[in-house]
């Protein structure tokens, strides 16, 4: 796919891998446990069960601050607004693994699904305009309006505070290690689940059931199953296909925090 470079996000993509990479010299337990800390807020609560199974499904209701602490918590990914999050993913399943109209199908190539499409972005997926229309039900919420233009606030405030309590090394660790592990595994979505793994049903696509990617994602990975029924908010559907953001909505509503969940 031929398209001009993202130079912004191509800038901010080697930066935090360079982060990520200096990282490694100053491992420390507690250097890991935070990484890891983050990595699970931002991976599980905010993508997996905010702005994928509740956003952009609607598989399960909830009282709006929850909502709203959930998308915070995604914004600690740094992988955009939930806009634009929820746009590109509601495309992607409009035409699932159709070449040049899926935004990240590894039709158009393995390494374009996993992150060219970000590099090297179709302007028309990205066009502002197109991208609304597919969220219209958000754009009526004055929060996510103003998430749109600050959802990278979460993640500055975090590495403010690594920096004081710990500094440079707590903030490559707490925002970069972080950062990079939530990008790879969610991408891996994108990629290694519409290549490799099993399809217990024949979908219109090449979505495919993959264990280790769900045991990364904290449950995305189960994606022939999700593609199935999409709106369905549990996604591991046997007793071994291990669903920790499944586990999290069930918690939500045994405490009364969450309802009419499509199970």
């Amino acid at each position: 796919m031929e398209h001009p470079i993202n130079r912004a996000a191509a800038l901010w993509i080697a930066v935090l891998h360079v982060g990520a990479l200096a990282a490694l010299f100053f491992i420390s337990w507690s250097h890991i446990i935070l990484a890891v800390a983050v990595y699970t807020v931002a991976g599980s609560l905010g993508i997996g069960v905010g702005y994928h199974r509740l956003l952009t499904h609607r598989g399960f209701k909830t009282y709006p601050w929850v909502e709203y602490t959930l998308t915070v918590c995604a914004s600690l990914a740094l992988q955009g607004a939930a806009l634009s999050w929820v746009a590109a993913h509601r495309i992607h399943h409009r035409y699932s693994d159709e070449p040049k109209l899926d935004p990240h199908t590894p039709k158009d190539g393995r390494w374009w699904s996993h992150m060219d499409w970000i590099l090297h972005p179709d302007p028309e997926t990205f066009d502002k305009a197109y991208r609304e229309k597919w969220v219209r039900d958000l754009l009526r919420r004055d929060f996510f309006r103003y998430q749109n233009r600050f959802w990278w606030l979460p993640m500055v405030t975090l590495g403010i505070i690594c920096l004081f309590v710990g500094g440079i090394p707590t903030v490559l660790w707490g925002v970069a290690v972080s950062v990079v592990a939530t990008w790879h595994s969610t991408w891996l979505v994108n990629s290694a689940t519409h290549m490799w793994g099993s399809r217990r049903f024949e979908t219109r696509d090449e979505s495919r059931n993959n264990w280790w990617v769900a045991l990364l994602t904290f449950g995305e990975g189960w994606h022939n199953n999700h593609h199935w029924s999409p709106v369905r908010a549990r996604h591991g559907f046997k007793w071994y296909e291990i669903d920790v953001n499944w586990y999290v909505i069930k918690f939500l509503q045994s405490v009364g925090l969450a309802w009419e969940v499509k199970s």
